[in-house]
């Protein structure tokens, strides 16, 4: 116990309050809550199993201070009036009884509202993507407004000790209303709370003040704080630092670190094409001025980055966002030194932020589907003992075999290549490595397990020779060829080749395909010294990827000069290169190419399925790319969902 990471697990102190270990759940929405903000059966299961997880303190999700307009999305917890104390109470007893110190932060969403008006903020500048969904402007906040807020703050941090929290958080980070003050780039005012450093943080130090005197000297209060803004004229490390100070001396009791906007998005939630332990930098400038603890946070993936933050000094708490969302025992896995066992977080940001906070749904994560119906999908004990056979050794198939034997089925893979699948293509890019942890946890779960693999192609004819119960189609997908001429020329390569087998092509490369896999593999050959065009049949690339990965991608794209042609559909392939036109206004276009790079898109495999299906006696399931080519979120939740059912 403890040995592989002796500082995560040393019992540490914000103000009055004892944690028993260095590592913190920080806060993140997940739309379980009721639209009125009260606390839901779900949202109390969803803490307490992180709380179970071994956490030392659990901080709830931003809560809203006001009815007015701080409330930023959907079904978000509330703590604007008395009647939200009975369910906080709840949730901060529930957390409690399972073993962690428990949390809340408190915040006005500003300018970030995904519900539209009534928009309030310091200044009447808009986020570009709000103006174009509501065409509003934020409202300038009138000083008796600001007056009114500051007081709700207050009130707001006095019912979390009403409720029972053990500390309570002001949210001053991320671009809303306190950033929104505290950014020159937001902050255009010129009366007392704009224009100097001193006048910016004007409002937050009376919001302070106010807690402060609502909660009591001794209650612990803590203030996240955005190390910069990443915004063109934004906020500095510089002016973080004179906040943090100036705070310090107001009577709060850490700081909580990380960085960006939601216009910054790759800054505030990093994609795994940036590098991890992305806003650690920030975190020990603030450390190295202030005299209370700090914590570090964005992209701390595995424990042995949170231990050599520790060790190194750069913080004196790692808060845990997304990774205790991939696995909720994180810290219970570090604790016991089995860090191999624990399932990382990929910061894909397909489940997290793509499919759920921008279209409204509940928190989901891509490599953890019971996330959010932690009670509904438990693995429980089979009823019936099975013999199953799974087809494939992908992500999906992996995924299912771990779940059947969990529920304590007999089963065998099938895998004729290697275990991973098309996860090695995926992670073959230098900045995809986190999937690389990802296929090194699925693999040791799979040899925990004792799952027999068999190294050769599963056919219908030796499923219905052994006896199974059930059959699992994980077969996966495969390229979709176009039917252009040339296109079995000697010049031409499949992307998913490329990324395998690296093979030695030409210097002046065609990418004809500018989804995911083409955008990927682009980047990958220009990094790697190639002269790179994207062809792309539609008006945009990469209208499979999430919002982060654009903006991450698009830099790289820039940054490494690859052409981008969108609007061009590909005729023929020559000896010379590409030939194309664009359909709508009829113009043809010749690209000159050493080699091309097919990356036009997968299609599922159903001939293993199709046979089988309705054979008396079998049960037969797809589940992953051979359902629907998609990403790893679809290969894990089909899987996942269909074994816990068998």
């Amino acid at each position: 116990m403890k040995k592989m990471f002796p500082k995560l697990f040393e019992p540490g102190q914000i103000g009055t309050l004892r944690v028993k270990n260095r590592l913190v759940k920080a806060p993140q929405t997940t739309g379980l809550s009721n639209k009125d903000g009260t606390v839901t059966q779900r949202l109390v299961d969803h803490y307490t199993h992180l709380a179970d997880g071994g956490a030392g303190l659990v901080i709830v999700e931003y809560a809203y201070i006001d009815d007015i307009a701080s409330k930023s999305c959907h079904c978000q917890v509330g703590i604007s009036s008395h009647e939200h104390i009975a369910g906080l109470g709840w949730l901060a007893d529930s957390i409690k009884n399972h073993g962690a110190k428990a949390g809340i932060q408190i915040e006005h969403c500003g300018r970030q509202r995904f519900l539209g008006p009534p928009m309030k903020s310091a200044s009447a500048i808009p986020w570009p993507m709000l103006y174009d969904q509501f065409h509003a402007i934020p409202e300038e906040l009138t000083i008796d407004e600001i007056q009114v807020l500051i007081e709700a703050f207050g009130d707001a941090a006095k019912r979390a000790v009403d409720a029972g929290f053990d500390l309570v958080e002001i949210h001053a980070a991320h671009g809303y209303l306190i950033t929104n003050f505290l950014s020159p780039f937001t902050n255009k005012r010129g009366d007392w709370y704009g224009g100097s450093r001193e006048n910016r943080f004007r409002f937050l130090g009376q919001v302070v003040e106010n807690c402060r005197r609502k909660v009591g000297p001794d209650f612990p209060l803590t203030v996240r704080l955005s190390g910069t803004d990443y915004e063109p004229d934004g906020m500095t490390i510089e002016d973080t630092i004179y906040y943090a100070k100036e705070m310090e001396k107001l009577g709060i009791d850490a700081f909580h670190i990380s960085g960006g906007d939601h216009h910054t998005m790759i800054h505030q939630v990093s994609p795994m094409a940036m590098p991890v332990c992305y806003n650690v930098w920030a975190a020990e400038a603030v450390k190295k001025e202030v005299h209370v603890p700090v914590m570090a946070s964005g992209s701390i993936t595995l424990p042995q980055y949170a231990e050599d933050i520790l060790e190194q000094g750069k913080a004196d708490f790692i808060t845990l966002g997304r990774p205790m969302w991939a696995d909720n025992e994180w810290v219970k896995k570090a604790m016991e030194d089995r860090p191999e066992d624990i399932r990382p977080c990929i910061r894909c940001n397909e489940g997290c932020l793509q499919r759920s906070s921008f279209l409204g749904r509940t928190v989901m994560c891509a490599v953890n589907p019971v996330l959010g119906f932690e009670e509904d999908l438990a693995v429980k004990p089979a009823e019936t003992k099975k013999k199953v056979v799974i087809a494939g050794g992908g992500p999906a198939g992996m995924e299912a075999a771990r779940v059947l034997k969990l529920k304590g089925h007999d089963v065998t893979i099938y895998e004729m290549r290697k275990l991973g699948g098309y996860l090695h293509e995926a992670s073959a890019p230098e900045f995809k490595e986190d999937i690389r942890h990802l296929i090194d946890y699925q693999i040791h779960q799979i040899e925990k397990l004792e799952i027999p693999v068999v190294s050769e192609e599963l056919t219908p004819e030796m499923v219905k020779a052994g006896g199974y119960d059930v059959v699992i189609s994980a077969v996966g997908a495969e390229p979709v060829i176009p039917a252009v001429p040339g296109i079995d020329g000697k010049n031409v390569i499949n992307a998913l080749t490329i990324l395998d087998c690296h093979p030695e092509i030409g210097k002046k490369v065609v990418v004809v395909g500018g989804g995911m896999i083409g955008t990927e593999t682009a980047i990958d050959l220009a990094e790697k010294g190639h002269e790179v065009t994207i062809v792309e049949m539609k008006d945009a690339i990469m209208a499979d990827c999430a919002v982060t990965d654009i903006i991450a991608y698009y830099e790289k794209i820039g940054r490494n000069r690859i052409a981008v042609i969108p609007g061009l559909r590909v005729t023929e392939v020559t000896e010379q290169g590409v030939r194309g036109v664009n359909d709508r206004t009829g113009r043809r276009t010749e690209l000159p190419a050493d080699s091309v790079v097919i990356a036009v898109g997968l299609k599922p495999r159903h001939a293993f399925y199709d046979t089988l299906a309705g054979e008396p006696d079998l049960e037969v399931y797809e589940i992953g790319d051979c359902v629907k080519a998609g990403k790893i979120l679809d290969a894990f939740h089909t899987a996942y969902k269909t074994a816990v059912r068998i």
